[in-house]
């Protein structure tokens, strides 16, 4: 006859067994959990508050300038290979209800004349200078300090910087924000490519950004046919195209002739071989 078997197994089969002490493994990892989590272990965050909010902002201030870099660099390789989209400073004549008229053109398509022009009266030291004239910088410093006119002296580069990147206006924080976006188009860009995108972005006048449209609208012809009578006046009015008028005794007076000699200049120099050759 089978004989019944017990409900409990016999004692010492089926448990743990029991470590020395006389205190469980459960016991032991109960009480451990317990002092990590009520007496200040491992998973408090004892900072104070004001050291995370530190923490946080070099944190979030570290992402944000690293995604600048990224960014500007990304921005600056795309634009030099695809040219640039419409800038703010035609977004800024826009919304001031002036209607804003460009066209591009590849720099085979503009007159060497108007290529000469604009060396002659912005930037003479385009072809050598990586970005930054120091010499023109120092002599407006010191006229500046013998109480003479406050002159610019940005070279053609930052001026492309400007318009492609940014904004007009002063202000020190635009004024870095120029010289870093220089270093980049002169270090990733060639100078033909830089000149190309200046002469197709820059402004002149009513709402006209661009040599080409200026061309057109000035004097009637295409960018590559215009004379160097016609170059020089265009060039005169750069400092300030709202102001002075490509028509007026300004443009074409005296200030035409100097321009014209100063073209002669760059030519018999060789200051524009690195763009449109002797």
């Amino acid at each position: 006859m089978q004989e019944d078997k017990p409900d409990s197994p016999p004692e010492g089969e089926g448990e743990h067994p029991q470590p020395r002490g006389g205190e469980s493994t459960a016991g032991r990892l109960g009480r451990w959990r317990a002092g990590m989590t009520s007496q200040g272990g491992v998973f408090d965050d004892e900072k104070p508050l004001w050291w995370r909010i530190l923490v946080g902002v070099a944190k979030w201030s570290a992402i944000g300038i690293v995604g600048f870099f990224a960014l500007s660099l990304l921005a600056a390789f795309a634009i030099g290979w695809t040219g640039p989209p419409p800038t703010l400073n035609m977004a800024g004549v826009a919304m001031g209800g002036t209607e804003v008229r460009s066209k591009w053109v590849d720099l085979k398509d503009i007159s060497p004349h108007l290529v000469r022009a604009v060396i002659a009266t912005e930037d003479q030291a385009f072809c050598t200078h990586d970005g930054f004239d120091f010499k023109e910088i120092d002599k407006a410093l010191a006229d500046a300090e013998r109480g003479g006119k406050v002159r610019g002296a940005s070279t053609i580069s930052q001026q492309t910087a400007k318009n492609v990147f940014l904004w007009n206006g002063g202000g020190w924080a635009r004024k870095g924000a120029e010289a870093y976006f220089t270093m980049l188009i002169e270090w990733m860009w060639s100078k033909p490519r830089i000149m190309e995108t200046y002469l197709n972005v820059a402004e002149w006048g009513d709402g006209i950004f661009g040599i080409e449209q200026a061309a057109q609208e000035r004097f009637g012809v295409s960018a590559k046919d215009l004379t160097p009578k016609q170059a020089a006046a265009l060039a005169a009015v750069l400092p300030n195209p709202n102001r002075i008028r490509v028509d007026g005794n300004y443009a074409n007076g005296r200030r035409n002739t100097q321009v014209q000699s100063l073209m002669g200049m760059v030519k018999r120099d060789n200051l524009a071989d690195c763009v449109v050759g002797p």
